[in-house]
């Protein structure tokens, strides 16, 4: 073939990027539609591996494009003038498509692979939409309406009639019946109108885990009011297990502590703005994150962040709570997100390495993370002003992160860091809160354990500095060091000794593997005494036994699977489902 000319090799070239960009939006479609069915017929393996395949699908796709155009330019792989027309060319290429700005990010994706960029490139990234609207217009909008009917229990059983499950419910009538009381309750306790004039309803349900979720608002005089209606497959049908009907509810359900929902939906900025109604306190970014965009919603948090700083007088500096031994953490007072660095070296008794710390956030991103393990969104080659960053930070970062920060005289570049979302250290929060949120956060703090227990998570370390509390008050786990399965670890009993100098001894006087653990010695290192210790053993003293542990274990090799409840106990609608 005669050597193409930089023009048409760009034409080319753009093309190879769309239809690898279409190729990955097909089989991402495709997994996501599986989700229905998977709740069907409550095959919960399936969605597991459904999950699994979906997270890895993205990475493999950019392999296989990146060798495609490696292979197509050849030693015009680095020519940016040609990646420049590139663009221009994608651009129009996806103008016609719902997804533009999915399909925008994974050029970047592409280009950065390829020149591992510094900072941002506006010749040849998509730092900002090319579409200062969105470049179509839906076909319907995403959500369908529901006018007022004569009685909110009719209205409930039209909603949930549409959504039409292969399997029946256990009982409509009775759950209509519920989640209008609570609604009607809901109108009360605003003092708005007596009757729900209009709801709108995303069309598509929400899947995630064992649950299924109905997303949208009613409207009641001038009160919106978010609307989320989780589902169940019991053995005897489909049940409402909960309505939730504020903000903070919808919330948590849609938290980046839980993992990804596989919702099927053709317009993810239309989906994504309307939840941003319900929930104006989520960034977009964690939104898209949330069902599943999990690159384009790094692209999006990314830009909050370069808006955050166009506009803030602060800087960068420490993060409050206990130094880590692996991570240095960093953020600006005002930005609830933390970036993290891993360092140079570890300091004693850690003794793993940098790629074994990766290995772990890769398994969480990977992992059901149970509503309790912080997203963590993993950055490359982000270049800042150096002014950005107080003193302290600075000296922080070249004793402690030289092998992956390049300080200059004007710039900083982090060759890799980890973004999450700011929480309060549990140490602080019970040192500072008041006595019953303090409480609350501890007997919280032993669910969280248990949570991740069932999902096949053991935290390893689980002293409170590890833990934080969000703004929900919801107890999570951030630091991944020494997390790993719960099915690697071996839990034994202390062994018996008649000798009171071997109790006291420094050294135990038995032979100790790397992964045995011994649950009877948990109240030593927790960090909890008095009033808060015994609060948590009354909900918890069953975390010291060994027996404990073992049953969680037998319980996932049997391949048992626990449904973890994005809400509260008392926000079910029937007890003991």
């Amino acid at each position: 073939m005669s050597r193409l000319t930089d023009s048409r090799l760009a034409v080319v070239g753009a093309g190879t990027l769309q239809t690898a960009y279409v190729t990955l939006h097909d089989q991402f479609q495709a997994t996501t539609t599986q989700a229905k069915q998977r709740f069907e017929t409550q095959d919960w393996a399936g969605m597991q591996a459904d999950a699994a395949a979906r997270l890895g699908l993205y990475r493999r796709i950019v392999d296989l494009v990146e060798a495609a155009m490696r292979d197509l330019l050849g030693d015009r792989l680095d020519n940016k003038l040609i990646w420049a027309s590139m663009k221009a060319v994608y651009s129009g290429l996806i103008a016609g498509r719902d997804d533009w700005e999915v399909a925008e990010t994974f050029f970047n994706s592409v280009t950065r692979r390829i020149f591992t960029t510094v900072g941002v490139d506006h010749q040849i990234e998509f730092v900002a939409t090319d579409f200062e609207t969105p470049p179509t217009r839906p076909q319907a909008p995403v959500y369908r309406v529901y006018n007022r009917h004569a009685s909110t229990v009719e209205l409930v059983t039209a909603i949930l009639s549409d959504y039409r499950l292969a399997v029946p419910f256990r009982d409509l009538a009775e759950d209509a019946r519920l989640v209008a009381a609570r609604i009607e309750a809901q109108l009360e306790s605003l003092n708005t109108l007596r009757t729900v004039e209009r709801v709108e309803m995303i069309k598509p349900a929400f899947y995630r885990g064992m649950g299924a979720y109905l997303v949208g608002r009613l409207f009641s005089g001038s009160h919106s009011i978010p609307l989320a209606l989780a589902l169940l497959h019991t053995p005897q049908g489909v049940t409402v297990d909960s309505v939730l009907l504020d903000e903070d509810s919808v919330s948590i359900l849609f938290s980046f502590a839980h993992s990804y929902f596989h919702v099927d939906v053709e317009r993810p900025y239309d989906l994504v703005h309307f939840l941003k109604n319900i929930m104006p306190r989520k960034r977009t970014g964690e939104l898209y994150i949330s069902i599943g965009y999990h690159k384009h919603g790094k692209t999006e948090l990314y830009r909050d962040l370069l808006d955050h700083l166009a506009y803030t007088q602060e800087r960068f500096e420490i993060a409050r709570g206990q130094r880590g031994m692996v991570m240095l953490v960093f953020t600006m007072p005002s930005y609830d997100i933390v970036l993290k660095l891993i360092k140079d070296h570890f300091n004693y008794p850690k003794d793993s390495t940098r790629k074994e710390v990766m290995a772990k956030y890769d398994l969480v991103y990977r992992h059901d993370r149970a509503g309790r393990l912080v997203d963590a969104q993993s950055f490359e080659y982000l270049e800042f002003s150096r002014d950005l960053f107080s003193e302290e930070l600075l000296e922080a970062l070249q004793r402690d992160c030289s092998q992956s920060v390049c300080i200059g005289d004007d710039t900083v570049v982090l060759a890799h860091a980890y973004f999450q979302r700011r929480v309060i250290p549990l140490d602080i929060f019970v040192r500072e809160a008041r006595e019953a949120a303090a409480g609350a956060a501890v007997i919280d703090y032993g669910q969280a354990i248990k949570d991740m227990a069932c999902s096949n998570i053991f935290p390893g370390d689980m002293l409170l500095k590890n833990f934080g509390v969000t703004r929900h008050g919801r107890v999570v786990f951030y630091d991944y060091d020494e997390l790993c399965l719960l099915e690697e670890c071996n839990f034994r009993r202390l062994p018996p000794t008649d000798r009171y100098e071997e109790e006291l001894a420094s050294e135990p006087w038995f032979h100790i593997n790397t992964n045995d653990i011994f649950p009877e010695e948990f109240p030593n290192f927790l960090g909890l005494s008095g009033p808060l210790r015994e609060v948590f053993e009354t909900h918890h003293r069953d975390l010291y036994s060994a027996d404990y542990w073992r049953a969680r274990q037998e319980a996932i090799c049997a391949g048992e699977r626990a449904h973890i409840y994005p809400y509260q106990a008392g926000q079910r609608l029937h007890q003991g489902v």
